[in-house]
């Protein structure tokens, strides 16, 4: 019998010896990379034991199990009951009957996007089955009673973690793509997987530092972070950038930001289609960016208080001899807004009436309802932390903050390049938005450590019990306009702990929320016509009440802040340059702290 003409050839499956050869290759790289893991945990040893707390936590949850035994049973019972209830289905459709899932993932749940998934009746099943098992889990652990309210938070949270950790996604065997992708290159997205995975742990320097993005497609100041500008000022902590004039007038106060130091500037200017500096000056502001230092040992005993003098005042200094005026406007971003309200109210208490507006992009001040993050404050953890970063010479490197901030979204962040990075053996899409992610900074000792305790921990800004500089600092005592930004999916910064912030301050507030989260909910360029925002004019108690009354609107919300803003930015005068005014020029945007890798 012949192969007749246009007919595909038969699938004879994987090369045999092929596939022998690339299972030897994956043996051989995978004693190598358990040899490379235990030669680096002997090299870095952790100064503390349990650095997460989670020993205590979990020790209560099972202390309130052994007092209860009948609760356990009957939680066993329930899920043993779903998991007989699916199997029944699962026969059924085996049968040839059409049936109804037992249980369907959430909506947005990408893990489950392969069709075999749903067209496989064997896939299908371990699929339901874990997201019982899944759902089972968080629901005992969050029924339990007597717990206080940090363990409470701690328990849901890890066991969210470990519910995500075992998702039969995660595993070669039962990952359909996976399995596919195993048997059309005979083993060899397992081989190149490895390779991945030891490459990562070598950067990692004794831990594993998951590749995100090819780094090599990007260059900051070359393909990212391109918006032309100067340097116009420089101390220890900050270069001050002033970006060139994109219209011939431009509003008389100019505008100031103050980016969170935990990351770099540019996610202002990732691209110039996307770039919030490009579309500022576009609107007529003379933008000027706070590029803070990636600061090193020599940095280490920096304070908070020093990041306001020399950052926050330090900036109103020389923006007012570069731009002429005392009058200035001002965004904070992230942990730049919770250092500009501190100041603002230092200002304010101390007679400084520069800033005339403050708008906040994710930005919290009061910390009551801070979010997944407050799992991570506990005194002990604390302390583990001081103990970490005066190992490592009183500095906390930057990736320990950001696996932390891809923890609050493992799925998306974490487990979904394990998948393609280590099991389907690809490489890394080339995004700039995870380039910046990845491209981290470090912190100093003693304004982290403060960052958590005063504000995370203890809240003590918005209870008016926080002092900076021999100042008793008072929230209320500011009254310049506020415009506060927050996003309804932010995991880091909670719209419900945002919108707190509505009630501290003394003066005339704007609060509004934007689609998406921490990132794209706030750099949502007009042109892109994405997400939507949301405005109401009244300010209740609640924020749900808020959300209730509020009208919802397409598109970016970018065109309303600068409604806002542009009435409170003074007449027009003639586009000021850098290095025109009162500051000569030190170098070219952007600047030389950006560069510094850590």
């Amino acid at each position: 019998m012949t192969q007749r003409d246009n007919e595909p050839a038969p699938d004879h499956g994987p090369d045999p010896v092929e596939f022998g050869r690339n299972m030897v290759r994956v043996a051989a790289q995978s004693q190598k990379v358990l040899s490379e893991f235990l030669e680096q945990q002997r090299e870095n040893q952790s100064p503390v034991q349990d650095p997460l707390n989670l020993g205590s936590a979990f020790n209560e949850l099972l202390r309130y199990w052994a007092s209860d035994p009948m609760k356990v049973i009957d939680a066993q019972y329930e899920l043993w009951k779903a998991q007989a209830n699916l199997f029944h289905t699962t026969w059924r459709r085996f049968l040839g009957e059409d049936v109804d899932p037992v249980i369907a993932p959430a909506r947005g749940d990408k893990r489950f996007r392969d069709p075999q998934w749903a067209e496989n009746a064997v896939f299908d099943f371990i699929k339901q089955s874990y997201l019982l098992t899944a759902q089972w889990m968080q629901d005992t652990a969050a029924e339990v009673e007597d717990l206080d309210e940090d363990t409470r938070r701690k328990v849901n949270f890890y066991t969210k973690q470990l519910a995500d950790a075992i998702s039969p996604t995660n595993f070669v065997l039962t990952n359909p793509e996976v399995l596919r992708a195993t048997y059309e290159s005979s083993g060899e997205n397992l081989v190149k997987g490895l390779e991945n995975l030891l490459r990562d742990m070598e950067r990692g320097g004794g831990t594993l530092s998951i590749s995100q993005t090819d780094m090599s497609k990007f260059a900051v100041g070359e393909n990212i972070a391109v918006s032309p500008g100067k340097v116009v000022f420089r101390n220890e902590l900050i270069e001050l950038l002033q970006f060139d004039p994109r219209t011939e007038e431009v509003y008389e106060r100019p505008l100031l930001i103050f980016p969170p130091w935990i990351n770099k500037f540019y996610i202002l200017d990732l691209r110039q289609d996307n770039s919030f500096i490009k579309w500022a000056a576009e609107q007529g502001y003379t933008v000027f960016v706070v590029s803070w230092v990636n600061p090193d040992v020599g940095l280490a005993r920096k304070s908070f208080e020093d990041y306001m003098r020399e950052g926050i005042i330090g900036a109103l200094d020389a923006v007012e001899e570069a731009a002429g005026v005392s009058e200035i406007n001002t965004i904070g971003y992230c942990i730049g807004g919770t250092l500009l309200s501190a100041a603002l109210a230092y200002l304010a208490q101390t007679g400084d009436s520069r800033i005339k507006s403050a708008t906040f992009f994710a930005a919290q001040a009061d910390f009551s309802e801070a979010g997944d993050l407050q799992v991570f404050i506990d005194d002990r953890q604390l302390e583990a932390l001081e103990k970490q970063i005066e190992a490592a010479g009183g500095v906390l490197e930057g990736s320990k903050m950001a696996t932390t901030f891809n923890m609050l979204r493992a799925n998306d962040l974490i487990w979904s390049f394990v998948i393609n990075n280590y099991m389907l053996g690809k490489d890394p899409f080339p995004f700039d938005l995870l380039y910046w992610n990845a491209d981290t900074t470090r912190m100093p000792r003693a304004t982290h450590l403060f960052y958590l305790r005063e504000f995370y921990r203890e809240n003590k800004f918005s209870k008016g019990e926080m002092e900076l500089g021999g100042v008793a600092l008072d929230p209320s005592k500011v009254t310049i306009p506020v415009y506060l930004q927050s996003s309804k999916d932010d995991h880091i910064a909670p719209y419900k702990s945002v919108y707190k912030t509505t009630k501290l301050f003394g003066g005339p507030i704007k609060f509004m929320m934007a689609g998406s989260g921490h990132i794209a909910g706030v750099i949502n360029h007009p042109d892109a016509n994405k997400y939507q925002y949301w405005t109401n004019d009244e300010l209740p108690d609640d924020v749900e009440d808020w959300i209730a009354g509020a009208a919802e609107h397409p598109g970016s919300w970018w065109p309303d802040w600068h409604k806002w803003l542009s009435k409170k930015s003074g007449k027009k005068v003639p586009a000021r340059k850098p290095g025109g005014g009162g500051l000569k020029v030190l170098g070219d945007a952007p600047g030389e702290y950006v560069q510094e890798k850590s």
